[in-house]
């Protein structure tokens, strides 16, 4: 029976209709059917929702006496005002005998002091934990609009249409992309519609009603210019100081998508940034509660950190477009800004983060500071002083921190920095870093995916043919990995993955291109023929790093 709802719900997340654009609203309700209900209140202690239904609660705290029946008149009026978060309120003061008193702290006992006991006041505690949820916001589903570059309509009746589109098809499957419509007006303005980001913090897919969820619509278009150069000038040469782009860029689009990471890293760097907008909003003081808008990204070579932070630039321009027109990613040559002249190295900063501030003042822009390898702009100044390096190297160190506590005051910025050797990091960047993420190579898991999405772009482009359909990793899971007809080219690739553990995501991406040119080299080929050149690759992959560590 599990096995038949399985395939059920895998057939409807493979449903035609729904790969063509146009999910079967039909097959949802069956695939639904297998998925774990929804939790729900006991209605012998949940509260009331929102609407202002009685609150149940037990009376415990009845032995109050007057202060018990002040707090019950508390219960009624919060009843009627319809807040479930009021109503718990009422119910601890109902506990705490009828009165608001302080918190609790070590000197208080743990009994009510209004003679109710600590039983009451527990059982309060507990109803205000049932309580909360009830009035919890609506998920959000953010949905991304790409609008195509030449269109001139107008961002609202965008919206409109994308709403429309989204009402015929209330059910979807995890994150999804539309790119065919049945509408005039979206086919000619609208380039892609895409639900994402619903897989970040759910380790699988799960059916998504969107009739329940808060929908954000996010309508950007994409710039096609490449990136300009940001030159500095010194005694006899112009610098090259750091490469500037206009977000969201036609050059990172897509790239979100292509990092693939176990661990939820894409979802915690944008929680940080949407906490960091949200303090700056509401004017938290940063002398009692401080944030410096620094992101340290730290792991081996080749795991993708510089890619993360462009990515991440701009995803961040995309969700955030109804609040700035546009975003600015500086990349910062690092190697650039030490000066053959003897301390010049740490001017040559100052002038660099004078232009940044430059654009931090326009302040319909989100501007990103990216700094690679920020290991050799902020050495630790203990090597220095010891003389293994020289000593301009302070006044950079210097010269950066300082442009850093000058610049976080801003809330349109973001500094993003990455490092292979962390170790050489001076510990004052290090402490400035509100968030320090490792990044490492990929597990079996996500380079199952990285070569799932090789797979699926060559089919597209023909490279590998015919197509042919290929389980994800879930599915084969769901199947107890049982190998058949229909997955048997998975349970290879399965295999294939299982043996490149240990390689960069760099290095992956990397090997379907190998395969073919060593091993193939031809226009086409079928998808057996190409798992067999992958498998081979994988294996020079790591004789080549036998032959280099034992020449080292």
């Amino acid at each position: 029976m599990a096995a038949a709802a399985a395939a059920e719900a895998v057939g409807w997340a493979r449903d035609p209709r729904q790969q063509r654009g146009t999910p079967s609203t039909a097959a949802a309700p069956a695939a639904l059917a297998h998925c774990p209900p929804r939790p729900r209140r006991s209605p012998g202690r949940a509260g009331s929702g929102p609407r202002g239904r009685k609150w149940r609660h037990r009376t415990a705290a009845s032995a109050s006496g007057s202060g018990a029946a002040r707090g019950a008149r508390q219960i009624r009026s919060a009843g009627a005002a319809g807040g479930a978060e009021a109503e718990a309120v009422a119910a601890v003061t109902a506990a705490q005998g009828g009165r608001r008193r302080r918190p609790l702290s070590g000197r208080y006992s743990a009994a009510a002091p209004g003679g109710g006991g600590g039983g009451a006041m527990d059982e309060a505690v507990g109803d205000l934990k049932q309580a909360l949820p009830c009035v919890a916001e609506a998920p959000t589903v953010h949905v991304e609009v790409h609008q195509r570059s030449g269109s001139t309509a107008k961002k609202e009746d965008v919206k409109l249409s994308v709403r429309k589109l989204l009402n015929r098809h209330n059910i979807v499957f995890g994150d999804y992309t539309w790119t065919e419509f049945d509408e005039p007006f979206l086919s000619r303005n609208v380039q892609s519609v895409s639900i994402v980001d619903t897989e970040l913090k759910v380790k699988d897919p799960q059916p998504i009603d969107l009739s329940t969820c808060a929908i954000a619509l996010h309508i950007f278009q994409l710039n096609e210019d490449g990136p300009s150069s940001e030159n500095l000038e010194e005694e006899t040469e112009n610098i090259i100081a750091a490469n500037h782009w206009v977000l969201p860029a036609a050059e990172f689009h897509g790239l979100w998508d292509s990092l693939v990471y176990d661990v939820e890293v894409k979802s915690h760097l944008l929680d940080y940034v949407m906490t960091t907008l949200l303090f700056s909003d509401k004017n938290v003081d940063s002398n009692l509660i401080t944030w410096n808008r620094v992101v340290l990204l730290h792991g081996p070579p080749g795991t993708g950190k510089t890619s993360l932070c462009k990515a991440l630039a701009q995803k961040l321009t995309i969700r955030l477009s109804s609040r700035y027109q546009y975003g600015q990613l500086i990349e910062i040559n690092s190697h650039s800004l030490f000066s053959k002249w003897f301390s010049e190295s740490g001017k040559l900063v100052t002038k660099m983060f004078q232009k940044i501030q430059d654009l931090i003042d326009d302040k319909d822009a989100l501007v990103f500071v990216l700094i690679d390898e920020v290991e050799s702009l902020t050495a630790a100044r203990n090597a220095c002083r010891a003389g293994a390096e020289p000593s301009d190297a302070i006044r950079v160190v210097n010269a950066v921190l300082t442009q850093i506590d000058q610049i976080k005051r801003h809330s349109n910025v973001v500094i993003l920095t990455t490092s292979n050797i962390t170790e050489r990091i001076d510990v004052a960047f290090v402490d400035r870093a509100d968030i320090r993420q490792y990044i490492g190579p990929p597990s079996v898991a996500a380079i199952f995916k990285i070569y799932l999405s090789c797979l699926e772009e060559l089919m597209k482009c023909q490279i590998i043919y015919p197509r042919q359909q290929l389980l994800t990793l879930r599915e084969l899971e769901m199947i107890g990995f049982i190998e058949n007809n229909v997955s048997k080219l998975s349970l290879l690739l399965s295999e294939i993955s299982r043996k490149s553990e240990g390689l960069s995501g760099r290095v992956l991406r990397k090997l379907p291109f190998l395969a073919h040119a060593l091993y193939i080299q031809a226009p086409t080929v079928t998808i057996e023929g190409f798992l067999q050149a992958l498998s081979l690759a994988v294996d020079k992959q790591f004789e080549e790093r036998k032959k280099l560590s034992t020449c080292v």
